[in-house]
């Protein structure tokens, strides 16, 4: 996944460890992107939760690179593009 297509999907998409955590487990999401440069303790919850439900999900390198395909100013550290 790379950021163009994350900024294409404008509102189809979930910021935010939580929010991604929570769409995952409701079945809301049908891809997560994960930023390498994330926390692992926090990186590992979203790809063992997108795993057990059978997401598929995929890196990228920066948070603050994802945080800005997102249209937002602030880093984002995982990123899920709604069903």
């Amino acid at each position: 996944m790379s950021y163009e297509k994350v900024a294409e999907v404008n509102a189809e998409k979930i910021i935010g460890t939580k929010q991604v955590l929570k769409a995952i487990k409701n079945g809301q999401a049908k891809e997560v992107i994960i930023a390498n440069d994330a926390d692992l303790h926090i990186t590992s919850k979203i790809s063992l939760a997108a795993s057990e439900h059978n997401i598929p999900y995929s890196y990228v390198d920066s948070r603050k690179k994802l945080g800005k395909a997102c249209g937002i100013d602030v880093s984002a550290a995982t990123v899920a593009i709604k069903q």
